[in-house]
């Protein structure tokens, strides 16, 4: 088994992180800055990087990424950050250590899916991914300014993979970064279907659990982020020279 160093593992965590906004960027989200995708750093387990604040999402490249340390201020990289990120993200990675990022932005179907304060229900294929796993955060304090509501966040976000966040979005976790976007992506699919079917006939308890199985899979969540980024940003991601349960090595750092 090759063996790679954390400095490795570091430069391909970011590399993902820059990837996953540069995905999210080509899906016409995060336009006004609202958003942020984190990848927890492998040896300073109690920092997070995260695209600095004046950067716009295409844009983002592997030096424009800032880490910020346990109380918020930044020890690695330059230039400003998303305040609400530092007291959404850093709870939840406090919370569960088997994660390595949180992705959370405002789109055109999960924002007003938001709205309603309800689950999902297992009406598509993909929602199946999110059945039994994702939790409702029930709360009007949609402006996070402060590290208590980041508490309350993880706290109903308990073991799940996935929150929808009343009257604000959805935000999903992963023990890899491409997790964290993949699930995403795949959530605002399952809230654009919920938005838009009028009367949908939910699949049974048993046939979601039977699709869950074989598609909410680190596997899955791989082969996802590969096509968004050839899709999306003209380039392949080789998953051979990184360890398949964390990291990958992708174009466009």
């Amino acid at each position: 088994m090759t063996a790679f160093t954390t400095d490795e593992l570091r430069a391909a965590r970011k590399r993902e992180v820059a990837l996953g906004y540069r995905i999210f960027g080509a899906l016409g989200w995060g336009d006004l800055g609202d958003g942020h995708i984190s990848a927890r750093d492998p040896e300073r387990t109690d920092c997070f990087w995260l695209l600095r604040g004046d950067v716009a999402f295409a844009d983002a490249r592997v030096e424009d990424l800032v880490l910020l340390g346990p109380d918020g201020t930044i020890v690695e990289g330059a230039g400003g950050t998303n305040r609400p990120a530092f007291f959404i993200h850093w709870p939840i990675l406090a919370a569960r250590a088997e994660l390595v990022s949180v992705a959370h932005t405002h789109t055109p179907f999960g924002t007003p899916f938001s709205a309603e304060a309800r689950l999902c229900e297992p009406i598509t294929q993909e929602a199946c991914v999110f059945f039994e796993d994702h939790a409702l955060f029930d709360d009007e304090e949609v402006q996070v300014q402060g590290l208590d509501c980041g508490a309350r966040i993880a706290a109903a976000l308990g073991g799940n993979r996935a929150a929808v966040m009343r009257n604000h979005g959805l935000l999903t976790v992963g023990a890899s970064v491409r997790e964290a976007v993949a699930w995403f992506v795949m959530m605002e699919r399952v809230a654009e279907a919920h938005v838009k079917a009028r009367s949908p006939r939910p699949i049974s308890a048993e046939a979601a659990r039977y699709a869950k199985s074989d598609l909410a899979t680190e596997a899955q969540a791989r082969r996802v982020f590969e096509f968004l980024v050839r899709h999306h940003l003209g380039g392949a991601a080789d998953g051979d020279a990184m360890p398949a349960a964390d990291t990958i090595r992708a174009v466009g750092g």
